[in-house]
């Protein structure tokens, strides 16, 4: 199979990134590229256009690559409920919730066969395929059963690239080390080394870069210098962005154990007046001009760790003099009863939850998951005016029904009534991801919080149109500092690019 698998010498090294910037770059050439990781363990998901699910990191390489997202692009995905199991999603859907145990015992023969259908449809639709490992490819007690890294580089007998992180320090000693792991044959793989998030002068690793390639017997292809602002979705936990404290408006998220699909959030990070805080203890929470209760894969378990917390009291009497918005699992948190007949959320059938109580509505979960993208307007009695419809997606097993339709958010095209929504616009929920990405919605919902505090108004950042733009960044910046016409000969099996 012509391509490259982009090895790790450790989880959040910069894999995913670096996977999105061959994809762009490839198809900046005219390559029909797609990218492949076997199985993902992220609770950071991603809805194709078909409504599956798979790891957001494949649909935004999806995106750089410039070809739809498929279910085939990324056949396993595990999306942790507790610290003991995970929900498996098979080739799009939601199949069945194991231990780390169980899923090594009973599904690897069947994970196999799921990877090896998908390498074959994607050999046969595209000319290059970037694949993707997971966190180191070396981790001993789990080698003879994985299905993410070596052993799929077997299986598409594709070459590989080791990428290490400098910024987090010990890089000679993460790069010999992961290679002094492998045995022969998962070594032959590995046709090149990368180094990045580089800070500082670059010659003063040039020595660092010949004992490597002395030492390992193999080329280092570059060193990248560490970037900001890329806007590149994250992966996983390690992903999410740190607090950022600098602007007028102060925004606290309030961080569950189990947050999922953070980047709802990553807009604000671009608002110059923004201040994003990510709170998870009642000690840290301040006095915030607005709280976020973003997702979460296990509703009722975080509900219960925030109350423990003391931010149910805390929620009650901020509702009276801040704004409180509340997205998927956090939109059903608000509510006022959480019902779980069939265990669906915790596992346990039977359990009832009492939630905030800030919207007036009940959330019963369902066995079968809501996958699907959906797209709408503002409901009139919001009084709003937007240019654009609001798209986003929605991943969920609960159904929340309001106790008064007055009060839903968003019409969605189908015509069905969404989220909740109060005259005033201080508390709003909703099932759809990414609203805060709809550049003149988030615009003016902020705008709402500087008038109160005193702020002027500000025009839209309107993201959506540099985004693209930055995927070719990030491509060019791939290419300035790697010898990309060596990994393009790897890739292409050392043939004659065309």
């Amino acid at each position: 199979m012509n391509g490259v698998m982009v090895l790790g010498t450790a989880s959040d090294v910069g894999k995913s990134l670096i996977a999105t910037a061959i994809c762009r770059a490839l198809a900046n050439e005219g390559y029909m590229v797609a990218p492949f990781k076997s199985q993902n363990m992220s609770n950071n998901s991603y809805v194709t256009d078909d409504g599956k699910e798979i790891g957001r990191a494949q649909g935004i390489q999806a995106e750089a690559a410039r070809t739809s997202a498929s279910v085939w692009m990324n056949p396993i995905l595990l999306k942790p409920m507790s610290d003991a199991s995970s929900e498996v999603v098979l080739f799009g859907t939601a199949i069945e919730r194991l231990s780390g145990k169980d899923y090594r015992d009973s599904f690897y023969k069947k994970g196999l066969e799921a990877i090896e259908s998908s390498l074959d449809y994607l050999q046969s639709h595209f000319d290059l395929v970037v694949m993707e490992g997971a966190g180191s490819p070396v981790e001993i007690n789990l080698k003879d059963r994985e299905l993410v890294n070596m052993k799929v580089a077997e299986l598409a007998d594709i070459p590989a690239i080791l990428v290490a992180d400098i910024d987090r320090g010990g890089v000679f000693a993460s790069i010999v080390g992961t290679l002094e792991l492998m045995n022969e044959q998962e070594r032959s793989h590995v046709k090149g080394i990368i180094i990045n998030k580089f800070r500082g002068d670059i010659t003063l690793f040039e020595d660092g870069i010949t004992w490597l390639e002395e030492r390992c017997g193999i080329p280092v292809l570059g060193v990248l210098p560490y970037i900001d602002s890329h806007m590149i979705d994250g992966e996983d936990s390690l992903s999410i962005p740190q607090s950022m404290n600098n602007g007028e408006v102060d925004i606290a998220v309030l961080k569950p154990p189990y947050i999922s699909n953070y980047t709802d959030l990553e807009p604000f990070y671009f608002e110059e007046d923004v201040s994003i805080r990510w709170v998870s203890r009642l000690a840290d929470i301040g006095n915030p001009d607005a709280v976020i209760l973003p997702g979460t894969k296990s509703t009722i378990r975080d509900l219960q760790y925030f109350r423990d917390e003391g931010f149910d009291e805390w929620l009650e009497r901020y509702q009276t003099r801040g704004f409180i918005a509340g997205i998927c699992g956090g939109y059903q948190m608000l509510g006022e009863n959480l019902i779980d007949p069939d265990g669906a959320d915790t596992g346990i059938a039977g359990t009832v939850e009492k939630g905030f109580g800030i919207i007036p509505a009940d959330t019963t979960f369902l066995s079968k998951k809501r996958t699907v993208k959906n797209e709408g307007r503002l409901q009139h009695a919001t009084g709003i005016t937007l240019n654009q419809p609001i798209s986003g997606y929605e991943i969920h097993l609960g159904e929340t029904k309001l106790h008064s339709t007055t009060h839903s958010f968003l019409q969605l095209n189908n015509g069905e009534d969404e989220g909740y929504f109060t005259v005033d616009g201080k508390v709003f929920g909703t099932y759809i991801h990414h609203i805060f990405h709809h550049d003149e919605w988030r615009n003016w919902w902020l705008n709402q919080i500087r008038h109160q505090k005193g702020l002027p108004a500000r025009v839209a950042v309107y993201l959506s149109e540099i985004k693209d733009a930055k995927y070719d960044e990030l491509a060019d910046h791939l290419k300035k500092n790697i010898k990309w016409e060596v990994l393009k000969g790897i890739m292409m099996n050392n043939q004659v690019p065309r």
